[in-house]
């Protein structure tokens, strides 16, 4: 299979190379490091992107910012800066990223614990992740050609711990590795419209 994955460099999408890589052709993407440069808070830059990789048999985002940050001082456009990048950035790769998939193709999106589990000054990342899930869902009821659409979200990712193990107190981290597995299902596997939760 040729694969894209979108977010390459970092903790979960370096891990995804690294589980995809051996079997097959993967792309990497992101906005300063990979293959190819992207800004998916951009309609330009992602179709430009995906008429230069070509037909593609699954599409993988590991990309996406969020705020992070108390709600009694939140602004709106504070919680702006995840519907735009995370929660649109995402949607973005899966709407326009269709028509570029061979049939049966896939297209994985990248969600988190506080999805289901909110943590202090994480609603903006709670809400994105939340809207991600739905999104996911209710695309998967309407995608053609046999074309398939999860998320994976995994919890706060072990080699992450230094930078965000602050905003988790008492959750239990994974290894990126680990998590890449989420990915590796959804991609090679045969369901639609799941979330794949790697929690511990």
């Amino acid at each position: 299979m040729k694969i894209l994955v979108v977010g390459a460099n970092g903790a979960v999408g370096s891990a995804v190379v690294e589980a995809l890589a051996e079997r097959h052709e993967v792309l990497s993407a992101g906005r300063q490091h990979g293959d190819w440069r992207v800004d998916i808070t951009s309609d330009a830059s992602v179709e430009a992107l995906f008429a230069a990789v070509g037909p593609l048999d699954a599409i993988v985002s590991a990309a996406g910012n969020l705020f992070f940050g108390p709600l009694a001082s939140m602004r709106p456009a504070d919680f702006n800066v995840g519907l735009q990048d995370k929660l649109l950035g995402q949607v973005r790769l899966a709407l326009l990223g269709q028509h570029v998939l061979r049939d049966g193709g896939s297209i994985t999106l990248t969600t988190g614990i506080v999805a289901e589990e909110p943590i202090r000054q994480g609603a903006n990342a709670t809400a994105v992740n939340s809207a991600v899930e739905g999104f996911v869902r209710a695309a998967a009821t309407e995608l053609p050609r046999g074309l398939r659409i999860n998320a994976v979200s995994p919890t706060v990712l072990t080699e992450s711990l230094p930078s965000y193990g602050s905003f988790f107190p008492g959750f239990e981290s994974v290894p990126a590795a680990r998590a890449a597995l989420g990915y590796v299902r959804s991609v090679e596997g045969s369901q639609t419209g799941r979330v794949y939760r790697v929690w511990q």
